[in-house]
């Protein structure tokens, strides 16, 4: 694990408690860091966090966050000793809303296959009877004499 790895997973870890121990803001939802990446030269950092809600909710919690940008980032100063304490900026992160749409859809074209009736596989099973009956072509090509 490179060094850049250690610091990304530490920022993340310690951003996430800062953010449910240390903030008291009435604008935070139930907020759950996903992930952390850091650039090579450990200047700039993006936190991206996930909120149980609504897309109101995801409005609200970044402002909370953005507002207190400062005293998460003094509070790294002290607990990570780093030369520089990273320039920090929070994104969304859907990805989880994203792959619960995309069960849901997948749930739904299953439903629907399972209440049709089967007489499509019928015809297939025949299409492919009629094809290996059929002789084969032979790709060789002879050479002529």
């Amino acid at each position: 694990m490179s060094r850049q790895d250690k610091i990304t997973e530490a920022l993340r870890k310690e951003i996430s408690t800062i953010i449910h121990d240390e903030l008291k803001d009435p604008r935070l939802g139930f907020v759950t860091v996903t992930r952390a990446e850091v650039t090579q030269d450990l200047r700039y950092a993006k936190i991206f966090f996930s909120v149980l809600g609504k897309g109101q909710d995801y409005k609200k919690t970044k402002e909370a966050l953005d507002s207190a940008l400062g005293f998460i980032r003094r509070l790294i100063a002290q607990r990570i000793r780093l030369r520089f304490v990273p320039e920090i900026t929070f994104y969304e992160d859907r990805s989880a809303e994203y792959s619960i749409e995309i069960q849901e859809v997948l749930d739904q074209i299953k439903e629907l296959n399972e209440s049709r009736p089967s007489s499509k596989a019928g015809v297939e099973v025949e299409k492919r009877k009629e094809v290996r009956d059929e002789p084969k072509k032979s790709s060789r090509r002879y050479k002529k004499k």
